[in-house]
Order: structure tokens, then sequence, then C-alpha cells
């Protein structure tokens, strides 16, 4: 057998289909407007690259030879194959559509949030699935995103990662909340707090997600040479609120995630001493799905359901 081609010319193997399907060099010639002796040529190249005839007399003109029959359809499915590969991306249409689409964020943003992406997402395309991941230790979102495991990232950086696509989507001014009844709520009128009580108060923190990731409380009270009285760490974000209910501690968190907190547990909200940035909240995604119709819907969806926090 012949060694392969280095660059195998699709013109040529558009040829070797015409000629099997047509038996004809006049009129393959006629058909792609070459010369004749162009086509002839190229079927001599043909002979010579696959051994074979490919095409010779029969009682009523040219005929293919069994090998040459048995190229007719690799041969049409390449050209059809190269063919998609320059076809242009069609629109995502969302209320057609089924995809599934894999979202990481972590567990303390607002609490209505992610439900809104949700419900945006049902409603926009109902046959499409929704997958919901956590952010934790281990979960490398970096890998994942660039290997297709996930689609979308929604956290909060000072700086995100410089080589993935960001937009940012809101942000949180900080505050702080503790039970209305703590000995330091029932011994202060007010709602101004000092930072030595700040500091000295024990505080209840969410365990480092990600090396990097959360930690931008205590990273800035390290770059003013404070340090905070931690006295609990939590895995589980979401329940803290409920931990406050039952002890004297006291969360550090984003204004928008205790909002619902307050009107529903016997809570009560401080401005913080201390001149934290605000929290603030990105989507992520990776070049690879940057110009995919149904990715650019969803981070639209993502979007839409941060704009509406503004009105809340």
């Amino acid at each position: 057998m012949s060694a392969l081609p280095q660059h195998l010319d699709l013109h040529l193997i558009r040829i070797l289909y015409m000629l099997l399907v047509e038996k004809n060099v006049s009129r393959v010639a006629l058909k792609l407007n070459q010369p004749q002796p162009s086509i002839s040529a190229s079927l001599r190249k043909l002979r010579e690259l696959t051994g074979d005839p490919l095409l010779v007399r029969g009682a009523r003109g040219m005929v293919p030879t069994q090998h040459g029959e048995s190229l007719l359809a690799p041969a049409k499915r390449i050209l059809d194959e190269t063919e998609n590969l320059f076809v242009k991306k069609s629109p995502f249409v969302p209320h057609e559509e089924a995809r599934t689409f894999h979202i990481a964020a972590p567990d303390y943003l607002d609490s209505q949030f992610l439900p809104n992406v949700v419900a945006l997402l049902r409603r926009g395309s109902p046959k499409s699935r929704v997958v919901i991941h956590s952010l934790g230790p281990g979960v490398d979102y970096i890998r994942m995103l660039s290997d297709g495991d996930m689609d979308l990232v929604i956290a909060n950086w000072d700086e995100p990662p410089q080589h993935l696509h960001t937009s940012k989507l809101f942000e949180d001014p900080i505050v702080c909340i503790m039970r209305n009844d703590s000995a330091y709520a029932m011994r202060t009128a007010s709602d101004a707090m000092t930072i030595d009580d700040y500091l000295s108060l024990p505080h209840v923190a969410p365990s480092q997600l990600v090396p990097g990731y959360y930690g931008v409380i205590d990273a800035f009270l390290e770059r003013q040479d404070l340090k905070r009285n931690v006295m609990v760490e939590s895995a589980y974000f979401g329940l803290i609120p409920y931990m406050l209910t039952q002890t004297d501690l006291v969360l550090t968190t984003g204004r928008q995630f205790v909002r619902y907190y307050e009107k529903t547990l016997p809570l009560k909200t401080y401005a913080v001493p201390v001149k934290f940035p605000a929290m603030r909240f990105y989507q992520l995604w990776h070049e690879r799905v940057h110009q995919a119709p149904e990715h650019k819907w969803l981070r639209d969806q993502v979007s839409a359901a941060a704009k509406a926090l503004a009105t809340k």
C-alpha cells in the first residue's frame, strides 16, 4: 500500500468523487469548469496514489473498478464533513433546544440570586437541564472550566484570574450581624461599633474554600495589621445565620446575603468600623465557550438576574 501523502488535496478528493459518480472525464471537466487535460492528469495522480485504475472501459463507457466503488462513500463523507467544518454556528433557540448547563457558585450569595438564575433558565429554555455545583476544598474550577466539565463559575474575587473571561455582576457592601439580644447588642443602644469592639467580639467565619478564593475579610485586615477573633469556622455558610441565633457569635459578610435573614431571624445588623471594600462578584468562563451561542445566552441570563438585585 502506498503511503498517504502529507498534504492530501481536498480538490483531488472532489475530482475522485465526481469521476466515480459521472464516470466521464469530459463531464467532470465541464462541471468543474476545468480543461479536460487537467482532469485527466488528476485521474492519473489518483491512480498512482491508490494503486488502482479506478475507472476502466466498459460496454457503454467508463465504469468504476471494485476498489473505485469502495472509495465512493468515504470520499463523499470527507467532502460532507469538510463542508460542515465551515458552516456558521447556528443561533441558539433556547425555548426549543435542550442543553445541560453546569454552574458553580458559593452558598454565600444573595439568597434569591441563584433561584432567580434558575427561574430565568427554566422559563427561557424549559428543555434544558441546570446543574448547580458547590465550590469547596479540592474543587479545581479552573481545570473544570478548561476541560468543559463546568460552563460558568460565579463567585467573588478582589481580582479574578486574568486568563479567564470575566463579567462583573454586582458589588455587595460588607456588614456584620449578630443575635439581636446578644450581650453586645443588649449593652449598647448605638448602631456604631468601635474597631476594638469589632476585633474582640467572637467571630464565625467560613472555612477557606479554595486558596485565594474566599478570605477577603481576613486578608484585608491583615494588610491593615489587624486581626479579628475568629472562634468558629464553618464549611456550611448557609447555616451560619442559624448559629448566630443560639450563640454570641458575629458574622461579617455581604449586605445582600444577610438581607433575607434579617427579616426571618432575630438578628441585628451593624455597620463595620473597618473600611472593607465591597465584595465584587463575577461570572467566569473559559475561551473554549466564549463564542458558543448557548453559552452567550446563559451568561445573559446570569447578568439579568444580577441586574434584578439592584431593584430589590
